[in-house]
């Protein structure tokens, strides 16, 4: 990544990083109606992709989804708004926390269904693929996803037709509640490419460089019409599967160990050692993305309540078109 890039990632690590944050203070206030699912600790995945999409790219997201719509270009006041059922959402408020989605970034939609949203990847990758147009679509999806059916179904299919889709697996560690070691075939899940016949790799997902690296790949492969890779990124969520969520699965000493290994902290030091930013300028680049969160929280409460006449508009939809 050359010097705008790397300051990109940066720039979106924090605002992942400080929205979250934000959100989980607003549930505990009471501020913000309805769980979240927060992605805090994991952000070096979803900017290590989004600095590698083009604008007209596709992607598709989980229930843990804030920080993909994010780094694919939502803006935060809108996506605040969209947690709080506001009119400014970007669904109007319909879909809340766990089905974000902005068609005019590429964001295909957040799915509160367990590995819902692999196969709406492949379908827009076989479109890119129908159309011509050198579009790829990444999807992303959890440890737990890769043990459902659905993901077996969507890497063959991908493969067969050579389509230019990959699949981004966050392997957090725990699926809900359950270690995934626990509930899973294979040591790494990225070895399951093998059954399908596509490149499959395990990449440090705190490390923004080797998932730079491991998607820029990919990317190229899915564009050059070689077909899909399976992308395995290891890493850790710091909060609870839910915000609420008492995390008696798990010890403080395990948590705190990863969070040793800060995505963040990390990529601040690589960028000082080469001469990318200095401790100031990253300072106040903190204090920018505090600003701008705390103006999203601000549009959010300050904008309407969807109007109750308009609950039935955009649910179906007709020959005259969507009502």
């Amino acid at each position: 990544m050359d010097k705008g890039k790397m300051q990109w990632v940066h720039e979106t690590m924090l605002t992942i990083r400080k929205f979250e944050e934000r959100a989980l203070k607003l549930f505990e206030e009471n501020k913000l109606r309805g769980s979240v699912h927060l992605s805090i600790g994991q952000e070096a995945v979803a900017a290590a992709v989004g600095v590698m999409l083009n604008a007209d790219d596709y992607i598709t997201s989980t229930h843990r989804g804030h920080g993909h719509s994010i780094a694919k270009g939502a803006r935060p006041d809108r996506a605040m708004a969209e947690l709080m059922g506001k009119e400014t959402g970007y669904c109007s408020g319909r879909g809340g926390s766990m089905h974000i989605a902005d068609l005019e970034q590429g964001n295909l939609g957040a799915n509160a269904i367990v590995g819902g949203g692999i196969p709406h990847a492949v379908g827009a990758a076989l479109s890119a693929q129908m159309r011509g147009t050198r579009q790829v679509a990444v999807t992303f999806f959890g440890d737990g996803a890769a043990n459902q059916g659905i993901f077996h179904e969507s890497l063959n299919y991908a493969a067969i037709w050579d389509l230019p889709v990959i699949f981004i697996c966050e392997n957090n560690q725990y699926g809900m509640t359950i270690d995934s070691s626990t509930v899973t075939s294979v040591k790494d899940i990225a070895t399951r490419a093998k059954a399908y016949d596509m490149p499959g790799e395990v990449v440090d997902g705190n490390d923004v460089l080797a998932m730079e690296k491991a998607v820029q790949k990919a990317v190229k492969r899915a564009r050059d019409g070689k077909g899909p890779t399976l992308i395995e990124a290891k890493t850790y969520r710091w909060e609870g599967h839910w915000t609420g969520d008492p995390q008696v699965y798990r010890k403080r000493k395990e948590v705190d160990e990863w969070k040793a290994k800060c995505p963040i902290i990390r990529f601040e030091k690589h960028l000082q050692e080469k001469g990318v930013m200095t401790a100031e300028e990253i300072e106040k680049k903190h204090e920018e993305i505090h600003a701008l969160i705390e103006e999203a929280v601000e549009f959010a409460f300050d904008s309407p309540e969807p109007d109750a006449a308009t609950v039935l508009e955009n649910v179906y939809y007709t020959e005259e078109g969507a009502s």
